[in-house]
């Protein structure tokens, strides 16, 4: 079990990582960590996710309610405690501006080309979640459709959200997401584009549990939307 202080290093480590490769500028994103039903670990509002210390992060309640830190929680803490209730099984979770996937997002376009094993895999398809007001309850209320089928989503004209049984895994969903909409994109400009058969991703979800893959799984199905 991690220590106080390795929570604190890890979520520094993964606010770097986003930021050195552009998912979130300025003092955008933010990221939680579970410690139990009640105690979760959380970046502050107002400050890079490049530039954090340790003695920055906050520990809030399941009702994201300050227990400890100098700075304040982020506003968005709201759409992580929702997903902890709805989801059991999560750690922790990421949210971040990677710009392929956000545009995406801005464009109402779900990723749901099956085009790469890799991110079928992890992801299966990644879902529009309905446009809401940052820092307000219609943010975590967008992702009720989708949260228990999930792991990653896109949120309407505002940006990702990953989640995972640890921050690790959580931060791999979110670098996926971002490479698979970097894909499509690509694709579809090329022109051509080849998505495998359903016999092709019948085997890939027979791997998937021959593999036993963490995480929750949307299936291969369409998703819809503007295209």
């Amino acid at each position: 079990m991690q220590t106080a202080m390795e929570i604190k290093q890890e979520i520094c480590e993964i606010g770097s990582r986003i930021y050195q490769k552009g998912y979130v500028a300025a003092n955008d994103g933010n990221i939680s960590v579970k410690v139990n039903d009640n105690e979760f670990y959380c970046t502050p509002t107002g400050v890079s996710k490049g530039y954090m210390t340790p003695d920055m992060i906050i520990k809030v309640d399941a009702q994201g309610n300050k227990l400890e830190g100098d700075l304040n929680p982020s506003s968005e803490i709201k759409m992580h405690m929702r997903v902890y209730r709805e989801r059991p099984d999560v750690n922790a979770g990421v949210h971040a501006h990677p710009p392929t996937a956000t545009a995406f997002a801005v464009c109402n376009i779900p990723l749901d080309d099956f085009i790469l094993p890799e991110a079928i895999l992890t992801v299966g398809t990644v879902p529009v979640c309905k446009y809401g007001t940052p820092s307000t309850p219609e943010v975590p209320d967008s992702l009720m459709p989708y949260i228990q089928d999930h792991d990653a989503f896109l949120l309407q004209n505002h940006g990702a959200l990953s989640v995972g049984f640890n921050l690790t895994k959580a931060f791999f969903i979110m670098d996926e997401v971002e490479y698979y909409a970097k894909i499509c994109l690509m694709a579809r400009q090329i022109g051509g584009m080849q998505e495998l058969s359903e016999s092709d991703l019948k085997k890939l979800m027979d791997l998937r549990v021959a593999m036993n893959f963490p995480g929750r799984h949307p299936g291969c199905v369409k998703l819809g939307g503007a295209k």
